[in-house]
């Protein structure tokens, strides 16, 4: 596992150099992200419930807020196919996950299925790829590497047609907008019937609650219970202050 990863990594740093690229944290030439931005990233995620919090949401985690550095990886990685920044990306949602298992009391050897929220299949075709998709797939690596425990990815959800995009929407918007709009299919779900992992979801941003809160709904209306929801970053306005730590 740990050489899946090596080669990933100079893989990355080989697409890199060819194509000229310069770090999205600061802009200097090389590496999509130079050393010294990537070792500025956060190493710990905390509880960022958003304001208001969806009713019955999952405890949601994320490792800092989405601005600067975060953001610009983010957006590099879904919107301008940056593909470099699926290991770093996929390495804070890691990060993420291991605080909600944590928080939830969840042993170190305790096996693990994370979710990741599906994208609109026209976003997939437009962006080349599935950038969430990417980063949990990593995610699962960097955890199964780091510990003696199984991580699976299980693609869960289904959107369905109608969904529009969710740009500039407010909270409220969001929610209407995606009630009703994820279902998670049977044969999907009897592939993970008898496993005994925790489950949590997983997304780049955490905004308004309202897409993981979707998604945890058509979860639990298939029977799995969910953990928590781990994703890389929460929108500024709604960031707990650190101090406000875990619960």
């Amino acid at each position: 596992m740990v050489e899946v990863i090596l080669v990933s990594t100079l893989l990355d740093a080989g697409a890199d150099l060819l194509l000229g690229s310069a770090c999205v944290g600061c802009a200097e030439p090389g590496r999509v992200l130079c050393a010294v931005c990537r070792g500025g990233l956060p190493r710990s995620a905390t509880l960022a419930w958003p304001t208001p919090a969806p009713v019955g949401l999952a405890p949601p985690f994320a490792t800092g807020p989405y601005d600067a550095t975060l953001r610009s990886m983010v957006v590099g990685h879904k919107e301008h196919r940056l593909l470099g920044l699926t290991g770093p990306l996929g390495d804070l949602l890691a990060t993420s996950v291991l605080a909600a298992t944590e928080s939830g009391g969840v042993g170190s050897a305790a096996p693990l299925l994370l979710v990741p929220v599906p994208s609109r299949p026209s976003a997939v075709r437009a962006r080349g790829h599935d950038p969430t998709l990417a980063m949990t797939r990593r995610a699962a690596r960097t955890l199964g590497a780091a510990a003696d425990r199984q991580v699976t990815v299980g693609r869960l959800l289904r959107t369905r047609p109608g969904v529009a995009d969710q740009a500039g929407l407010d909270a409220e918007g969001r929610r209407a907008n995606l009630a009703g709009s994820m279902a998670s299919p049977a044969r999907a779900v009897r592939r993970h019937s008898g496993s005994r992992a925790h489950v949590l979801i997983c997304d780049d941003v955490i905004t308004t609650g309202a897409t993981a809160r979707e998604a945890q709904r058509a979860l639990e209306a298939a029977g799995i219970v969910v953990l928590g929801v781990a994703a890389v970053a929460a929108t500024v306005r709604r960031h707990r202050p650190r101090d406000q730590g875990l619960e």
